[in-house]
């Protein structure tokens, strides 16, 4: 009798390849204005793409913070252009995580603290020394079904991308040290 594995020749299902859904650059800076246009110009500098203003939603009278009234920026990339960026941002922190970086669904967030740790990224003396955060949102083929406007259903828990499997996809696809 020939015993064979049952799942030998069977592919792998290509719904459940975990993939990178965005990266985002993102700056806090307060009321600062000056901050603001140095934080603009140095995600502009390490994405490549212009940078938005992201605006006060609620009223902070001890930190003179009031709706509309812009306190950071932030710069989204997709696709191709966001898995090279992230390689680099990676080299910055020596490719090492925290568990504590990842969330319950797999996403992860780590801050560079001296924009002068990135790979080929010299001193600008106009900027001088700042740092921003990078958060990572992963997902799986299908996720678009719960965040569109029409016909918008639930996903299946099995679907839902956890912790454990950002971790492995970050060990696997990028050589990532999680501690």
């Amino acid at each position: 009798m020939n015993e064979q594995n049952p799942l030998e020749g069977k592919k792998e299902n290509p719904m459940r390849k975990i993939r990178i859904e965005k990266v985002s650059l993102s700056m806090g800076t307060g009321t600062d204005m000056d901050r603001l246009d140095k934080g603009m110009k140095l995600l502009r500098i390490v994405s490549g793409k212009k940078p938005v203003k992201t605006l006060a939603k609620k009223r902070i009278p001890t930190w003179s913070i009031r709706p509309g009234l812009p306190i950071g920026c932030k710069v989204t990339l997709r696709g191709k252009e966001a898995e090279d960026k992230l390689r680099i941002l990676l080299k910055a922190v020596d490719d090492k995580l925290s568990l504590d970086n990842f969330d319950e669904q797999g996403n992860f967030s780590f801050g560079i603290k001296e924009y002068i740790d990135l790979p080929n990224m010299d001193y600008i003396y106009e900027l001088g020394i700042l740092g921003f955060q990078v958060s990572v949102t992963l997902s799986r083929q299908g996720y678009r079904v719960k965040e569109r406007k029409y016909l918008r259903k639930k996903i299946g828990k099995s679907h839902v991308v956890s912790k454990q499997e950002g971790i492995e996809f970050m060990r696997t696809a990028f050589n990532v040290n999680v501690e």
